[in-house]
């Protein structure tokens, strides 16, 4: 999962993200929209290889409570 995100993929996923967020970005002139939609598709592959590698990693897996999912869900 190390491996980064095609230009044509990359930019499909930004697309996602301006529709998914059309309404919190619309005060966004388009440039800044652009911007946080790269941000946003960038953070997710980001976190992704994180969990695939905890994922593969017995000795990293951390087991998560009732308690710190309702803190992580706040």
């Amino acid at each position: 999962m190390e491996k980064t995100y095609s230009q044509r993929t990359r930019k499909q996923l930004q697309n996602k993200m301006l529709e998914l967020f059309i309404e919190e970005m619309d005060s966004l002139p388009h440039d800044l929209q652009q911007v946080l939609a790269d941000d946003l598709v960038t953070a997710f592959h980001n976190r992704l290889t994180v969990f695939m590698k905890i994922q593969s990693r017995p000795q990293l897996q951390v087991q998560f409570s009732e308690e710190n999912l309702a803190r992580i869900r706040k």
